[in-house]
């Protein structure tokens, strides 16, 4: 009996140890942990909005040129609409192969613009993504950081969220360039 008895005290201290090991090694690794919303961080860096606005005046001649071709498409299919019970056929027809020609000029400029567009979007994307990774990384090694976690999570609390300080970063990064308003 008393061999039972000291194996079931011998299994409680295990057990009790076995409780307790995970809390005390995670109060000697836990360190300071922060978090940072990727989405609000891409969204408000500067160097990201200047490449939005960048892209935009890059594309907005073909843009215009696409929209003065439509507002000419517009008035093609209103012209054939109102005139064609009293234009001859051959006119009628000239005029309806003009707008569909237009059309699919349109459509297909529309779609080249749309795909080169989303490319130059995706490759800035990506450029830039690299200089807010990295300053996330700067910050968090000269803030004494062990872990930053990248949104999205279930809930963070403001308290460990640094998002504020990685756009500052970033600002002061881009200051240099001249482009402070």
């Amino acid at each position: 009996m008393r061999a039972t008895s000291g194996g079931r005290s011998g299994i409680g201290a295990l057990l009790l140890a076995l409780i307790l090991l995970p809390a005390a090694a995670l109060g000697q690794t836990a360190g300071k942990v922060g978090y940072v919303d990727l989405k609000r961080l891409i969204d408000n860096a500067p160097q990201m909005i200047e490449s939005r606005a960048q892209l935009q005046r890059e594309f907005a001649p073909r843009d215009a040129r696409l929209k003065d071709d439509e507002a000419r498409l517009a008035g093609l299919k209103q012209r054939y609409e109102r005139d064609n019970a009293i234009m001859t056929r051959a006119d009628a027809e000239a005029l309806k192969r003009e707008i569909d020609t237009l059309e699919r000029a349109v459509r297909r400029g529309r779609e080249e613009l749309r795909k080169e567009f989303d490319a130059r979007a995706a490759a800035e994307r990506d450029r830039i993504w690299q200089e807010i990774n990295d300053a996330v990384v700067d910050y968090a090694r000269t803030q004494g950081y062990d872990l930053i976690v990248p949104s999205p999570v279930v809930y963070a609390s403001p308290r460990i969220d640094i998002t504020d300080a990685v756009l500052e970063r970033l600002r002061r990064a881009k200051a240099p360039a001249g482009d402070k308003p």
